[in-house]
């Protein structure tokens, strides 16, 4: 039989191939975080008719002469290049602005995905469409997120609640006009909470006598204030306070003064803030670049409420796709590196946008096109190495 016919069948097999790699990417063109494949070709073993000879004396060297076998597939290889994004205004839908993998845990099988289409399931866990649990670290109760802690399964249960706290400082600040009259009087009220959240109002009272401004604090409903015991309050020639500078009520709650001032004509003393909180349940939340999900509480405060984790590898060609959009490790891939966003060599995220396929789709119609031909050429191969061998054939009548 002509060595050409198995040629012809071999790229045959191997155009086919290229073939169905291009109908593949044209396929997902529309397909959240898809990554493109691409076909190699190499030729496969060569007959040697003669072998090379070296050069002696009055006799030059010959090259050895040699006849391909084919071609066939060397390798099909992942393009992770980046693709565009589209917003989406789904607080769900994450994207990766550079390198890096969700992880995400589908039974025991830790898996990867550059698809960040998530939603919430019934017991409030982040998952992919396929139901894949994402990957992250939980923040504990005062909001702080242990990245170096083992990955558990995101969850955002609507019951998320934020604790209170007690107010242990309020702070006062602004000017207190040193020329206004004798007997002014100002009030300046801030809410304050207890151990359970409970609010009530702390009144600070600055007096103006003769020989200058006095305060007094109280926290009670309605406040009640001895004039009597109202402390005096002394300033430098520089109009800085010298005393007092904290205020301490009964139950342990400092009033901070120390920024206030003593200028003429500016009246402009107000309550600045206080470290206390009532409780709050979640309403919404945010993705910070850095992959915190900042959860948004009904008592108006936000705080972090997890963070997702990203996988590097150092050959992410060598992962393994396994469908759904996700991919495994392989020997070839090496181990996932786990860490926060915008670290390690890993992107960024954004919130409300997808990132769409990278599938150029003029160039898939180009290699359509050429593996057309391709597969064309070949095959005119086998018809010409049959039309050789009719005649062979032909030679005894």
């Amino acid at each position: 039989m002509l060595r050409s016919l198995f040629s012809g069948i071999s790229g045959l097999r191997a155009h086919q191939t290229m073939l169905d790699v291009t109908g593949n990417n044209i396929a997902n063109v529309n397909t959240a975080g898809f990554k493109s494949s691409q076909t190699q070709f190499q030729d496969t073993l060569s007959q040697v008719l003669t072998n090379g000879g070296g050069a002696q004396q009055g006799v030059g060297g010959t090259n050895p002469a040699q006849v391909g076998l084919g071609v066939r597939v060397a390798g099909i290889t992942t393009n992770f290049a980046q693709g565009s994004s589209q917003l989406t205004n789904r607080s769900t839908d994450m994207m990766i602005n550079g390198d890096g993998f969700f992880t995400v845990r589908n039974g025991a099988q830790q898996m990867y995905t550059r698809a960040g289409s998530f939603n919430f399931d019934s017991l409030g866990q982040l998952v992919t469409p396929d139901g894949s649990l994402v990957q992250g670290w939980t923040a504990a109760a005062d909001g702080t997120v242990d990245v170096n802690g083992p990955l558990t399964d995101l969850r955002l249960p609507i019951a998320t609640l934020m604790g209170a706290a007690p107010t242990g400082r309020a702070d006062f600040a602004g000017n207190l006009p040193s020329d206004a009259a004798a007997g002014t009087v100002l009030n300046r009220t801030i809410e304050v909470y207890d151990e359970l959240g409970n609010a009530r109002t702390l009144t600070v009272q600055f007096s103006k006598a003769a020989t200058g401004w006095s305060v007094n604090a109280s926290d009670a409903t309605p406040a009640t204030f001895d004039a009597a015991a109202g402390s005096a309050m002394t300033f430098d020639d520089a109009g800085a306070l010298t005393g007092p500078t904290t205020l301490t009520l009964g139950d342990g709650l400092t009033v901070d003064l120390s920024t206030i001032t003593g200028f003429a004509g500016i009246t402009s003393v107000e309550a600045a803030s206080q470290d206390g909180q009532k409780a709050g349940s979640l309403l919404s939340f945010t993705l910070n670049a850095d992959g915190t999900l900042m959860g948004s509480f009904s008592n108006g405060l936000k705080q972090a409420v997890g963070q997702i984790a990203l996988a590097s590898f150092a050959n992410p060609a060598g992962l393994q796709k396994s469908g759904s959009s996700l991919y495994t490790t392989s020997v070839n891939s090496g181990e996932p590196m786990i860490g926060t966003a915008g670290n390690g060599g890993r992107g960024s995220l954004a919130g409300g946008a997808l990132e769409m396929s990278n599938v150029d789709l003029s160039s898939e119609f180009t290699n359509l096109i050429i593996a057309q031909r391709g597969f064309q050429a070949n095959s005119r191969v086998i018809t010409t190495s049959d039309e050789l061998l009719q005649e062979l054939v032909n030679l005894k009548r």
